[in-house]
């Protein structure tokens, strides 16, 4: 072996050396960088974000033309002088201060009358199996021998069934095959059960379904704001550590979600690299706007842990394009997201209600 081909090997090696010691020197810098920013006694990131009397609402730009439209068409309320349900008497899906699984505003419901009253446990079992057609879910509730339309249940005894098909979901509206398979299968119970039901004209559906969907295609924002780091890149595992003690839940997929204190979530958090990294440069928060109740304060609880969060880690809030957003338009889009919001109530589909987070399911 020649001298000039050692040399290389050993200038190769030094070479490999030098690369590891300073991947390791990253990592380390990384994990120290999220140790420093989480260590010690800082205020809590979101529980001062929930209790904040000056917190402010912020969201990405909404286009001031989208704004202008929304108040004279968009936001017309569906019809439901069209909806597709029976001639028979209208029902809320709020009725009896309650929400029920079925909705006149966003299913195509159809009802189903019996000879006698039938107990509800022979009613669960016949509908067990029709839960989706399609993508679309379906739902049941019963009217009692009282005359209230109520959830079925063990014990209970109804003089009739109400079936709905959810007519729009982020995935589209119902479609022909999809409405088809639901009139079939309810055909099926009602023969089992001896009952009389009235179907609407498929035509009359579908053009509801489309209808409904083109609100929902127009309010359907997702809204978001990052922390990209000014130096040094993250080190992943302390950071999830450190997240999870702030409140975020972690889920199989990576995401961290912000739980709402009740059932549902404020908004999530993404590290924006796969699971096989182990720093990250850029965090990525998310809120469904159509998703949270406006009093939760969602966006403003987002923003003011994005703002906490940059400033523990050194970093900056910045939009999709890594430009940085100053607080002065983060309270800008937090008026237009109070505008949204009011317009969803408008329409009868207030932003976080069980409506909402059907539709924009």
């Amino acid at each position: 072996m020649s001298e000039l081909t050692m040399s290389l090997i050993i200038a190769g090696g030094a070479f490999v050396v030098v690369v590891y010691i300073y991947s390791k020197w990253q990592e380390y810098r990384a994990r120290k960088s999220v140790d420093r920013a989480f260590s010690g006694k800082h205020d809590d990131v979101l529980m001062n974000a929930r209790d904040d009397a000056e917190l402010v609402r912020q969201e990405p730009q909404f286009d001031q033309e989208e704004l202008a439209s929304m108040d004279e068409e968009a936001l017309a309320s569906p019809s439901t002088d069209n909806q597709a349900h029976s001639a028979k008497p209208d029902f809320d899906a709020t009725m009896y201060g309650k929400e029920l699984s079925v909705d006149d505003l966003i299913d195509c419901v159809i009802p189903l009358e019996f000879e006698a009253p039938i107990r509800g446990e022979k009613l669960l079992k016949e509908v067990n199996n029709l839960k989706y057609v399609g993508r679309k879910p379906v739902h049941f509730i019963g009217l009692t021998h009282d005359g209230k339309r109520d959830e079925i249940a063990h014990g209970g005894a109804y003089t009739a069934l109400f079936a709905g098909v959810q007519m729009v979901s982020r995935s589209g509206p119902l479609n022909e095959l999809e409405y088809s398979e639901f009139v079939s299968k309810l055909r099926e119970i009602a023969d089992r059960l001896n009952a009389h039901s009235d179907v609407p004209d498929m035509n009359r559906v579908m053009s509801n379904a489309r209808e409904l969907h083109q609100f929902v295609a127009e309010h359907d924002a997702q809204l978001s704001v990052n922390v990209l780091s000014n130096g040094a890149p993250w080190d992943i595992t302390t950071l999830l550590g450190a997240l999870e003690k702030q409140g975020f839940d972690v889920r199989p997929d990576g995401r961290l979600v912000m739980p709402d204190g009740d059932v549902g979530n404020l908004f999530t958090l993404s590290t924006n690299v796969s699971a096989s990294e182990t720093v990250t440069s850029k965090l990525t928060l998310l809120l469904d706007v159509p998703c949270v109740s406006p009093d939760l304060e969602g966006f403003g609880v987002m923003a003011k842990c994005a703002r906490s969060l940059a400033s523990r880690l050194g970093g900056t809030v910045v939009d999709d394009g890594n430009n940085p957003i100053s607080d002065q338009a983060l309270s800008e889009i937090a008026d237009q997201v109070r505008e949204f919001c009011n317009a969803m109530a408008v329409a009868e589909i207030p932003a976080g209600s069980r409506r909402a987070k059907r539709l924009f399911s």
